[in-house]
């Protein structure tokens, strides 16, 4: 909030001060009250006035305008250190925390098995040119099935994944407290919930380029109607039916399919609990997407984190953070009423190396609902050009 008031008795005529963010300023006519042709000056107040910088009379009231938002960005956007490396646990998050835990300790595994899944498209090349050829056939079903299995077990943690942000989502946004108490408050849980981010963008980053997922899985399925067309039960059926294989491809037919899911995990929790207000949901994100872009961009925090890979988890929180928000909110992340300042947090990560940045601009480019809307400022997309 600004605030304009009089100086001091025995200050020259027409001299006010202003107060913004960075403290008292004082405004006037000339240096010691004299008029100066019409041009206004701003004075640093201390023991005696003395000239600071001249503006004209619209440069002063584009100065009032910037003190303006300055003030509304430091007011909305909270300022504290999220602890990514040490937040532990409080006696009042362990429940959740434990049961989100138990979900977060198998992802890593998850993300190890899906960066080194090299598909079966040799062997289905071969029983594809070679459809008599039996022994070609069983050694591409032989192929396939195990991957489809493991890709089965990606499903599954899917679904658990979504089970442990609803956990955190009712933890972070129950009354009393508001969004920013929280994050603040529940710094384990916090972490957590960027841990989900952080495995979601990366889980997504590697189905995108691996077309041989898809390629295994549609050879599965092809050979499953044609082992029903022939009345024909192979062993590795009973693991993965039809109804299974049905969700599964509903599942990894999106091109970001974990997205996807705490997408739709998200929107159901809003839908669910009708008596908490969206915007509760929605600020907890905007908040995280806040809290990440000014500990990337202020020195103190950055300078805190003693491992250098949270720097990039912290930029991959903000990028997912802000996704989610575009397909959850109603005008999503871009439009200028959102509570995410867009061209800062794209700033923010073009100032950093574009080896380690290029895929995240690419998956607000790419992934987020709401961008190509009409409500998307010319700016906003000039930077993501």
């Amino acid at each position: 909030m600004t605030a304009r008031e009089p100086l001091a008795r025995g200050s020259p005529p027409g001299v006010g001060r202003l107060r913004g963010a960075g403290g008292w300023m004082a405004l006037g006519q000339g240096g010691g009250g004299a008029p100066c042709s019409g041009r206004w000056h701003a004075v640093a107040l201390s023991a005696c006035a003395v000239p600071f910088c001249s503006f004209s009379r619209s440069g002063l009231l584009a100065m009032g305008n910037l003190i303006k938002v300055l003030g509304k960005d430091l007011e909305n956007c909270p300022h504290f250190f999220l602890d990514f490396e040490n937040a532990q646990p409080t006696e009042a998050e362990t429940a959740v925390w434990n049961q989100v835990n138990a979900v977060l300790e198998e992802a890593q595994t998850i993300l190890a098995e899906l960066q080194s899944y090299t598909g079966a498209g040799l062997e289905i090349r071969e029983a594809i040119q070679n459809p008599n050829d039996l022994q070609l056939q069983e050694k591409a079903w032989n192929a396939v099935c195990p991957l489809v299995a493991k890709l089965k077990r990606f499903y599954e943690f899917s679904l658990r994944l979504e089970n442990a942000l609803r956990s955190l989502l009712e933890a972070l946004t129950s009354p009393p407290y508001a969004p920013t108490q929280h994050l603040e408050r529940e710094q384990a849980l916090a972490k957590q919930f960027a841990e989900i981010l952080h495995f979601t963008l990366s889980f997504d980053e590697f189905k995108m380029t691996n077309p041989a997922i898809q390629n295994d899985f549609s050879y599965y399925r092809r050979t499953l109607s044609r082992n029903r067309i022939n009345n024909l039960q192979l062993e590795a059926e009973s693991d993965v039916n039809n109804e299974m294989a049905n969700r599964m491809s509903l599942f990894y037919a999106e091109a970001t399919p974990m997205l996807k899911t705490l997408s739709n995990a998200t929107t159901k929790f809003v839908s669910e609990n009708k008596t908490l207000p969206i915007e509760d949901t929605t600020d907890c994100l905007s908040t995280m997407a806040c809290v990440c872009r000014v500990m990337l961009e202020t020195p103190e925090y950055r300078s805190r984190f003693t491992n250098t890979e949270t720097l990039l988890f912290c930029m991959r929180v903000m990028v997912g953070v802000i996704i989610l928000y575009d397909h959850v909110h109603p005008v999503g992340a871009f439009a200028k009423t959102s509570k995410i300042d867009m061209k800062g947090c794209i700033k923010v990560l073009k100032d950093q190396p574009s080896t380690s940045t290029e895929g995240l601009l690419n998956a607000l480019r790419y992934t987020t609902r709401h961008l190509n809307d009409d409500t998307t400022s010319k700016q906003i997309r000039a930077l993501l050009q």
